[in-house]
């Protein structure tokens, strides 16, 4: 049985990990299953949004610290290195992170990957590398502060204590706390909406979030205005009727 299972949907996929035993701890063999699960994905042209969550009582317990201090490797670097974080960002499209239950250190850095987080009630959230006498190098340190603030990001960074999903939706780090059941269904919702846009203007204003965000205002808003109207003129007035049309079409028959 894989380690990564990937349920295909259409216009989006579930990336859910799986190994509840341990917690889907991130073994070298999980992390494997998972690179090439995202290459495949990523590969995919049908594939537009997706979701990442968990089997069991874990979202992912971070790293298997056994498998790591078995003494069958001295170097840890080359163990701990970013191979994850890099097949998420090689994906172009959005992922939703549906953190099922314990999300922890390295399962933290991955939830930070998604673009939007959405939590089941049982969700814990802990970063214990100072714990373990580790640095994160996901982007945890500098992703964390911009979504919660600094200050709150240090308590859970030199506490390694867990805040609780609700806790998590109070400081602005999770969109969403639903009960377990209802968890995937709202993920699968969200992704449907996303897979309904443009294509090209999903993938592009994604990116377009992510560049803006790490310039001054003072100069991403006449940069903003550069890309809109580059991509408008390649917007011709029937394209742009059928895409009228469309939103149409699907407001009427969510009513």
């Amino acid at each position: 049985m894989s380690t990564v299972n990937v349920e295909k949907h259409e216009g989006f996929a579930v990336v859910t990990l799986n190994r509840p035993d341990a917690m889907n701890a991130l073994s070298r063999e999980l992390r494997r299953d998972f690179v090439a699960a995202f290459k495949r994905c990523t590969e995919d042209e049908d594939i537009r949004v997706l979701i990442l969550t968990g089997t069991g009582k874990a979202f992912c317990a971070g790293f298997d610290l056994k498998e790591l201090g078995s003494g069958a490797t001295d170097n840890t670097a080359e163990e701990v290195n970013n191979v994850v974080a890099r097949a998420m960002e090689d994906f172009n499209g959005p992922i939703i992170g549906a953190i099922n239950g314990h999300c922890i250190t390295g399962g933290f850095e991955m939830a930070l990957a998604c673009d939007i987080i959405i939590a089941s009630e049982n969700a814990r959230f802990a970063d214990t590398h100072a714990r373990v006498g580790m640095l994160p190098g996901w982007g945890l340190s500098q992703k964390l502060p911009r979504l919660i603030g600094l200050s709150r990001a240090r308590e859970i960074a030199f506490t390694g204590a867990a805040i609780d999903a609700q806790k998590a939706y109070e400081w602005g780090l999770v969109n969403h706390v639903l009960q377990p059941e209802a968890l995937l269904p709202k993920a699968m919702e969200m992704a449907a909406n996303m897979v309904a846009c443009v294509p090209q203007v999903l993938s592009r204003y994604r990116a377009m979030i992510d560049e803006g965000y790490s310039m001054p205002l003072v100069d991403a808003l006449p940069w903003e205005e550069a890309q809109a109207t580059q991509w408008a003129k390649l917007a011709t007035g029937a394209m742009i009727e059928q895409r009228r049309k469309g939103v149409l079409e699907k407001g009427r028959s969510e009513k």
